[in-house]
């Protein structure tokens, strides 16, 4: 009976939507007004004490463990949540506890790798072919996923107004299209750093296959051990997230050092407007160390360490379909995730690529590309934005 009233409590204020609740003896409840846009079945009780916990790991983990099941969109659902500011998303009685985080050169390393080294296999089975895993630009609501994150690449390469001959260092590189790119199009010479093992070895046979040994070149190995050595253009796309807000300051700091003076340095990735945050699911179970910075705080950053920011766009809405895209592609192929893991784990990717999808859609998380100066703001760029579209 207690559990019961703990759950109706819970409940009742943590939606924008009507939701159906069915409970594990089989009782049925309505939160909201109208017809229920979704059901959620609990079909065992999660206990107490787990919720007020952390009520985001224990729900996540419920819903993984098949003791939850929800019944239409996880993305409109978890959505609600976001968008009411009585929910549990925004009480800290439910988000007091978050786990502890390290950032060395080995957790580094080992949170990159928990997460990129589960397979290329598995990544090839739903990214674009370009195998780029990371926020896609979509210029038309035509463009298919591929076209998009070529769109995001170009759109990037164009903002920094490349000149041929150049050095480039693209910081967390991934699977390489960023860098590849740019050696190919701008012809400048191009140095990638990845702490994946699966990604560097993909990138190596890319170099091979496209003829780019004399000016391109990836490097398995973490970004602060660089040495004494500046480029002209950085680029850092998806990366800062996964520092940790200890490291931040030593992140925008490298850059700072890595860019040649009058460099331009493009860095690209999801924030808040809000401010940092953690989330205890994500963090434990997809993305270890991982620490979504505030807007402000990465400025304050990019000031104190004798940078100046050109330019600043936000993505939000382009990555909330790009990860919807992504999920629709996972569950084309969900039969082929569990085959090779488990269904588990397919229903872990799942909740998290649309809880992903509805932190953008809700405003929860935004994206943001940095264009930042090192010296006089845009000292070596346009006068206007113009030259970005051309």
């Amino acid at each position: 009976m207690l559990e019961k009233h703990f759950y109706r409590s819970f409940l009742k204020d943590a939606f924008t939507i009507p939701v159906q609740v069915t409970y594990w003896d089989g009782k049925t409840e309505i939160y909201g007004n109208g017809t229920p846009k979704v059901g959620i079945t609990f079909h065992e009780a999660i206990p107490i004490r787990q919720i007020i916990k952390n009520a985001s790991t224990a729900l996540g983990e419920g819903y993984m463990d098949g003791k939850i099941d929800i019944h239409g969109s996880i993305e409109d659902l978890i959505t609600s949540a976001y968008e009411n500011p009585n929910s549990f998303f925004h009480n800290k009685k439910f988000i007091h506890y978050l786990p502890k985080v390290s950032h060395d050169e080995k957790e580094s390393a080992k949170d990159v790798q928990e997460h990129y080294d589960i397979g290329n296999d598995f990544y090839r089975l739903w990214l674009d072919k370009t195998m780029t895993y990371s926020c896609a630009y979509f210029k038309t609501p035509n463009d298919d996923l591929e076209t998009a994150q070529k769109n995001k690449v170009d759109h990037i390469l164009a903002k920094l107004n490349l000149k041929p001959h150049r050095s480039l260092l693209d910081i967390g590189c991934g699977w390489g299209t960023l860098m590849l790119r740019a050696a190919e199009k701008y012809s400048v010479h191009v140095v990638g750093i990845t702490l994946s093992k699966e990604q560097y070895d993909y990138v190596n046979q890319k170099i091979n296959l496209l003829g780019l040994k004399d000016v391109a070149e990836v490097k398995l190995m973490d970004y602060r051990e660089l040495g004494d050595v500046q480029f002209d253009y950085i680029t850092s796309v998806g990366m800062f997230e996964h520092v940790g807000k200890e490291n931040l300051g030593e992140y925008f700091n490298c850059v700072a050092n890595y860019l040649a003076p009058n460099g331009t340095a493009l860095i690209h990735g999801i924030t808040r407007q809000q401010g940092g945050a953690l989330n205890g699911w994500i963090n434990k179970w997809i993305f270890p160390g991982g620490y979504i910075p505030g807007l402000s705080e990465n400025l304050d950053h990019i000031v104190e360490n004798g940078m100046q920011i050109y330019d600043l766009e936000s993505l939000r809405r382009h990555y909330q379909k790009t990860t919807e895209t992504w999920d629709d592609n996972f569950n084309h192929v969900r039969g082929q995730v569990e085959d090779m893991f488990d269904k588990r784990f397919a229903r872990m990717w799942d909740l998290y690529l649309q809880a992903c999808a509805a932190s953008f859609r809700s405003g929860n998380i935004d994206v943001m590309q940095y264009l930042i100066s090192k010296g006089p703001s845009g000292h070596n760029l346009p006068m206007t934005r113009e030259y970005m579209y051309q």
